[in-house]
């Protein structure tokens, strides 16, 4: 006897592995570690920092 299938969950199963695989090439496309989040503020508001340090009034 053959095995019985449901369409419905196999359709939604295969859409969720398309869209985690979508997902994972994004976050190595565009994602950054929090590390590096972190050093590119701080390097942000040094720069920040520097800047109106050398500010004329």
């Amino acid at each position: 006897m053959a095995e019985i299938i449901n369409l419905r969950q196999i359709r939604k199963a295969k859409d969720r592995l398309k869209k985690q695989a979508q997902g994972d090439e994004n976050a190595v496309k565009f994602g950054r570690s929090k590390d590096q989040r972190k050093a590119e503020e701080d390097a942000s508001a040094k720069a920040r920092r520097d800047l109106d340090g050398r500010q004329r009034e």
